[in-house]
């Protein structure tokens, strides 16, 4: 370098020095901006997310999520402000985005499935539930999965996208349930002595609620018996105990009574063919 283009850049220091000098603390500021913008809109999802109740796994994994977007946004910007070509960098992020979004399709589905589930809560902690083929008490509602345990003590985890896309029922969700008997009773039985019989026995069960009303009706004529319909009506909690209560001791009472209950039977006609010569 000569003299003359020494004298030149010389020259031109100050102005460089104030060009690129205000360029970095712009950066600088935006970086600072940026930070502050993504700590205050994370911390601003997670309040959001706790007065809805959200799970607290939840509100930290959405909140994270927020933070490091809001960030990477950021430091696209500071580069940009710096002089360096962005539009390169974003295409590579948004294809490794892409990628990454690709390989954990199932994985992102079953969490959006979570959020669905601890937000508009078909099912929480504690309640028993028939989803995804399987039926138990939720024990935990987790990112990725729902943990049951069924009446034996199973453990079950079943992925939340196919309780999610699926028919969820939910046992625990109202405080009464209504038990559903069929009773038979043989064909020369007198009507009005079974129901008296079985609206005795109902009625001497304390589990069994007054209000609604219990329903004993005929409900069919079957191949071998006159099948009654008998639905009381208990709190959820005590469905079991009255289910397995009530059959014992109908079967009781109507065996006092000598009222039949039936099993399938076939009535075999032999017709006996002359004899050929």
């Amino acid at each position: 370098m000569d003299q003359q283009q020494m004298e030149q850049l010389m020259a031109q220091a100050p102005e460089l020095a104030i060009t690129y000098g205000t360029k970095l603390l712009l950066a600088v500021v935006i970086f600072i901006i940026g930070r502050w913008a993504a700590g205050l809109l994370a911390n601003l999802s997670r309040k959001l997310m706790n007065k809805r109740k959200l799970d607290s796994t939840v509100v930290g994994f959405i909140g994270n999520i927020v933070y490091a977007l809001v960030l990477v946004v950021t430091l696209i910007a500071v580069l940009g402000q710096l002089g360096v070509q962005t539009a390169s960098l974003v295409a590579v992020v948004g294809a490794a985005g892409l990628a990454v979004g690709l390989a954990l399709q199932g994985s992102l589905s079953n969490f959006a499935s979570g959020v669905l589930l601890v937000a508009f809560r078909p099912a929480r902690a504690g309640d028993y539930i028939e989803a995804a083929g399987v039926a138990g008490t939720v024990e935990e509602i987790n990112i990725f999965s729902t943990t049951l345990v069924t009446p034996d003590n199973k453990r079950i985890t079943c992925p939340n996208s196919a309780i999610m896309n699926g028919v969820i029922v939910n046992y625990s969700a109202k405080d009464t349930r209504r038990v559903d008997l069929t009773i038979g009773v043989s064909y020369d039985s007198d009507l009005a002595t079974v129901k008296e019989v079985l609206a005795k026995v109902v009625a001497a069960n304390e589990l069994v609620l007054k209000d609604p009303e219990v329903t004993i009706e005929v409900g069919a004529l079957g191949a071998s018996s006159v099948d009654f319909v008998v639905r009381p009506w208990c709190r959820s909690g005590d469905y079991w105990t009255v289910f397995f209560g009530l059959q014992a001791a109908i079967k009781l009472e109507l065996d006092k009574a000598g009222i039949v209950i039936p099993y399938p039977q076939m009535d075999l006609h032999v017709q006996q063919l002359p004899k050929q010569d």
